[in-house]
């Protein structure tokens, strides 16, 4: 009976051990770890895939040992017939440990290419997999979820918008439908409402949002619609303020263009510190993320042993939200901003570090229904996973 019960002992013992391998456990990697980045576009596109090259390039700058490799372009135009699992695995086979699949395009590649290589660590940015309290969640021990809080940056873009739009229209260059392009159009729209009746005093039924989206995150010819057609059709209808939610800058090149020839036109980029550059004439500002400092602790935890698979949705320092060392979204005001319009963002974004949410009820989706009843504060997972577009926004909830 003693051997019987020190043998169940033993195997309950070997289990909880094999459990908590699976769950924490990642061997280190040492005093060198190589990361490699896929990128879904272009490394330079002045968007979404030069802010992950530039945060990775931050890591390679703080912390010793580190080197980078990448492949951009990752996406079904650019490399038909290609998998961004397979091409992780080209990352791997030149000596990466670590590597990142920096768009939810790559979503479920990620997770395919974990599972299949158990001992590499896996940066996820954008999803959601390893989120506990998330819909879909899949133990991946050796899995990060990261993603920045942009909800604050976008609201922020909207109430730059509000403060500078003529016409009272502000239009949204999208670039898919799903849960994070339906959140981040929302914040948009919700700092610009704030600001339109709270700061301007206007009636918000005279406020117009319509979003417009393209079909992807960038332009593809013959698949998507044209950005800069969009664009153009915005400025050309009376909506004097673009605001992009794609991962370049065509919003700003075509407002250039269109205030060269005498129309009011303004934009707002997104993704990347520098958007500003493609056109200063017109860029009222651009909320941007910073991928660094997350990325140097997670390359971090590789290298000492103590990574632990978990989802992170990282927000502004309030003391600073353009401190490159410890904020992972920021706005960068553009010099054309007015006056009035600066001291509103500079007004905002203080409220928003004493507690202001504009995630709370009451909020009604696009179809009428009841989102947050009054009072009511939204839960991360009721941001995060928004269904529909908001009502008070002109445009497409749900693809077809």
């Amino acid at each position: 009976m003693r051997k019987l019960c020190t043998l169940i002992l033993l195997a309950a013992a070997m289990t909880v051990a094999a459990t908590a391998f699976a769950q924490n456990a990642m061997p280190a990697a040492g005093s060198d770890l190589t990361i490699g980045l896929l990128l879904v576009g272009p490394y330079n596109d002045h968007g979404w895939s030069q802010a992950h090259y530039d945060g990775v390039q931050y890591v390679v700058d703080k912390v010793s040992g580190v080197q980078m490799i990448y492949l951009d372009k990752v996406n079904p135009a650019d490399r038909p017939g290609t998998t961004a699992s397979q091409l992780g695995e080209s990352l791997v086979a030149k000596g990466a440990k670590l590597v990142i699949f920096s768009s939810d395009d790559m979503s479920d590649e990620a997770v395919k290419f974990a599972e299949a290589h158990p001992d590499i660590f896996v940066i996820m940015s954008s999803g959601s997999q390893v989120w506990k309290e998330g819909r879909n969640y899949q133990p991946l021990p050796n899995m990060i979820n990261i993603m920045g809080r942009m909800e604050y940056g976008k609201m922020i873009a909207g109430v730059a918008a509000a403060m500078t739009t003529q016409s009272g229209q502000i239009g949204y260059l999208g670039p898919l439908i799903n849960d994070e392009t339906r959140r981040l159009a929302a914040s948009v729209y919700l700092g610009a409402r704030y600001a339109w009746t709270t700061y301007l005093k206007k009636d918000p039924a005279r406020l117009k949002f319509k979003v417009t989206w393209i079909g992807f995150w960038f332009n593809i010819p013959g698949v998507t619609s044209d950005p800069s057609q969009v664009a153009d059709e915005f400025f050309n209808s009376g909506y004097d303020v673009v605001v992009s939610g794609i991962d370049t800058t065509e919003a700003i090149v075509e407002a250039v263009k269109l205030s060269g020839q005498g129309k009011k036109a303004w934009a707002i980029p997104y993704d990347y510190v520098n958007a500003l550059e493609e056109g200063p004439s017109v860029s009222l500002g651009v909320p941007y993320f910073n991928w660094g400092p997350a990325y140097a602790k997670a390359a971090k935890a590789a290298m000492a042993g103590t990574w632990k698979s978990h989802f992170e949705w990282n927000g502004p320092d309030w003391a600073n939200i353009n401190n490159p060392d410890t904020s992972a979204v920021g706005f960068n005001k553009g010099s054309v901003l007015s006056k009035p319009a600066t001291a509103a963002v500079d007004k905002f974004i203080s409220e928003l570090s004493k507690g202001l949410n504009l995630w709370k009820g009451p909020i009604t989706l696009q179809d009428g229904t009841v989102y947050l009843k009054s009072g009511e504060v939204a839960t991360d997972q009721q941001v995060w996973y928004l269904p529909q577009l908001l009502s008070g926004m002109a445009g497409q909830s749900v693809s077809r």
